[in-house]
């Protein structure tokens, strides 16, 4: 007979770390963008789509569900507008498309209604992988994951000196609060200070 009393355990996860704790920093500056880019076209045939998918995530702070989401009815290349579809309930936009962009997805067009393919729609698992890869083949100092992207953009936006309500439009932010990080780090908010 075997004995079928229940049997508790207290199982407890280990507590999340901050991601200061796994990574260096959240985002990627301009450059190492750029260089994400170029190793991205030079990695296998489908170079020209994995650079495309990298800079669409970068220049429109896209989340990965969104990327591997966009579809072609969302872009309007004659006109130069991406119609972006926010995941996790964000605000929809219509951003305009400027000519890095439009030469990156022109050569993509294709019967598939998706824009990102493989043998099917590509998965967040995919471009996960792919910018994983991408940054080691880039040699960037540190481990890339797509999110780093949608900082990027933030980061870099706030740098420009761009205001910040219309910084979390652009990222589909419902609450400022989430756009607040990206202007927080932007070195040029103390340049009037002292006038020497």
């Amino acid at each position: 007979m075997t004995d079928t009393s229940p049997t508790i355990v207290n199982r407890t996860l280990r507590k999340r770390l901050p991601n200061s704790a796994y990574r260096v920093r959240e985002y990627l500056t301009e450059k190492e963008v750029d260089r994400l880019i170029e190793a991205a076209k030079r990695r296998g045939r489908n170079g020209a789509r994995d650079a495309a998918a990298i800079l669409l995530a970068y220049r429109h702070g896209l989340r990965a569900q969104e990327l591997c989401s966009l579809r072609w009815s969302q872009v309007d290349l004659r006109n130069g507008r991406l119609h972006v579809n926010r995941a996790k309930g964000g605000i929809e936009s219509v951003h305009p498309l400027h000519g890095p962009e439009l030469r990156a997805l022109r050569p993509l067009q294709g019967a598939s209604p998706y824009v990102f393919i493989t043998e099917a729609p590509v998965t967040t698992a995919w471009f996960l992988r792919m910018v994983q890869r991408t940054g080691v083949a880039a040699k960037l100092p540190f481990q890339v994951h797509p999110h780093m992207l949608r900082h990027s953009t933030g980061y870099k936006l706030a740098n420009d000196g761009q205001d910040t309500r219309s910084l979390a439009h652009y990222l589909g932010h419902r609450n400022l609060q989430s756009t607040a990080r990206y202007t927080a780090l932007a070195p040029d908010r103390f340049k009037g200070f002292w006038k020497d």
